[in-house]
């Protein structure tokens, strides 16, 4: 049974984005794929520092930081982390120190990957930013800030990785509820819904929105970070304890898929597939997609459409989930694989 937003009103929340975010029907891009009707949800332009999904959940986790008095923002990324450039900007807004603890691990040493990008604006948003070569090295870094926060009298709110847990799903909740009622205004049902799955907080999030704004979709999650089995026991998590803190009962785990079919060689890496799908929705749609998530939920996309999946009178949703500053710390392969088309 469908929920309305009133359920979420009892959770602090911090205004950093501009909703709804467009809903836009893709006609270019169905027409080059055959298939259903393409919708892409456009998250990439939540209006908060280059826009993307840590926008939603950022207004529930820094929401909750202002109530506990918090003045000081610890979070944790890779080194083009969006989720670190968007806690950046937030902070900026809100006034709130900023530390951010980036770990190396995608193996580049370029300028282009090491000082563009998401990497260039953290700095720009004014956060302080801390390079870690590995897990256990970042985890020596915030014992560090941890101490000397407390030796200066400065109360610290830790955000894990990604925003992913049962407070900034509830970003994906509310996200979801404002997806059923564009819908429902444009007279069309969603049949399925991709999207990238890294940290799972936005997957768990549309998974139980989904179930909570009756949308009889399934959503399917594309991992871009780890393997299937590990992305489905963290989504399973944060479904189960997302459910708990709503109290509401828990979706089944027939309202989502998981796949990582077009994870490649690894977190960062590229690969064709991807490349494709980032220049097909570029030239078809004008849409930038980034290399890291959104690039790779859009070949699973163009996949199970170009394999028949859904048949033409059905309606699939693509939630972009932003990273475009990423696509300038991959300058070096989108100029190789694209070529200049500049000229004199």
């Amino acid at each position: 049974m469908a929920i309305d937003l009133s359920v979420l009103e009892r959770f602090p929340r911090v205004a950093l984005g501009h909703w709804p975010t467009a809903l836009e029907r893709c006609d270019r891009l169905r027409h080059a794929l055959g298939g259903p009707t393409i919708w892409i949800k456009r998250d990439d332009c939540t209006g908060l520092g280059g826009g993307g999904n840590k926008t939603r959940k950022l207004e529930y986790l820094l929401g909750q930081a202002l109530a506990e008095g918090a003045d000081s923002i610890v979070t944790f990324g890779a080194m083009q982390s969006n989720h670190a450039r968007q806690t950046a900007a937030a902070c900026a807004r809100l006034g709130l120190r900023c530390d951010l603890i980036l770990t190396r691990m995608v193996a580049r040493d370029d300028d282009h990957y090491l000082r563009s990008g998401n990497v260039l604006l953290d700095q720009l948003f004014g956060a302080d930013v801390h390079m870690a070569d590995d897990a256990e090295a970042a985890t020596e870094c915030y014992r560090r800030l941890a101490a000397a926060a407390s030796a200066e009298g400065r109360r610290v709110f830790t955000i894990p990785a990604g925003g992913s847990n049962a407070t900034g799903l509830l970003g994906y909740v509310h996200g979801t509820m404002e997806l059923a009622a564009q819908a429902r205004e444009r007279g069309f049902a969603i049949d399925r819904i991709v999207v990238a799955a890294s940290t799972a907080g936005t997957a768990a999030g549309l998974v139980l929105g989904a179930a909570l704004a009756g949308i009889d979709a399934v959503v399917d999650a594309i991992c871009v970070y780890k393997d299937a089995a590990t992305t489905t026991a963290e989504i399973r998590r944060l479904v189960t304890e997302g459910a708990a803190r709503l109290r509401c009962v828990a979706p089944g785990e027939e309202r989502w898929t998981v796949t990582d079919a077009f994870f490649g060689p690894g977190y960062g890496v590229p690969t064709p597939e991807m490349l494709r799908a980032v220049s097909l929705f570029a030239r078809t749609e004008g849409i930038l997609l980034d290399p890291v998530y959104t690039g790779k939920a859009a070949a699973a996309l163009i996949d199970l459409i170009e394999r028949g999946e859904m048949a033409t009178d059905r309606n699939i949703v693509f939630l972009h989930t932003g990273g475009t500053p990423g696509l300038f710390a991959y300058t070096p392969v989108l100029a190789e694989s694209f070529g200049s088309r500049s000229s004199a």
